[in-house]
């Protein structure tokens, strides 16, 4: 993985794209930021260096050289990189029962689930379009085999 400004500014966005959907689903359609037991404002500082860190992982995994070998296509990829993603956060999140609600039934798991998926998903997508618009001529001396 060449780390270039091509890298960068796809992980920067896309940790961006990614909390801004966090903040819209949770903060104004669920309203969930109201129920927090600490400060909001330290919730959300946090949760932005969280989204840094999702990203730069969705990046990695897209970059995995098994993925770009055997799935075709850079948006095929992406999308399957953020459900790898999005699954091993919703799992982390569910066993370590970080959650908003304090009573949880199986329909919130499942919207959580399928919430979680899309919003790796779209992260992975945005890597790829940054990808494919970013134009960075490669140096000779890279071993990169960059899309």
């Amino acid at each position: 993985m060449l780390y270039s400004f091509r890298f960068y500014i796809s992980w920067i966005v896309s940790a961006v794209i990614m909390y801004l959907a966090f903040y819209i689903w949770h903060g104004v359609l669920l309203n969930d930021f109201n129920h927090l037991p600490f400060s909001k404002g330290l919730f959300l500082g946090l949760s932005s260096i969280v989204y840094l860190v999702i990203s730069f992982v969705l990046y990695v995994v897209f970059e995995f050289k098994p993925f770009k070998d055997k799935i075709p296509g850079l948006f095929l990829r992406g999308t399957i990189s953020g459900m790898v993603v999005g699954f091993i956060l919703f799992s982390i999140t569910t066993v370590l029962s970080i959650s908003f609600k304090e009573n949880v039934n199986i329909n919130y798991l499942l919207l959580d689930f399928f919430w979680q998926m899309i919003e790796q998903m779209i992260g992975g997508v945005v890597i790829c379009f940054l990808k494919l618009i970013i134009f960075e001529p490669v140096p000779e001396l890279s071993h990169d085999d960059d899309d």
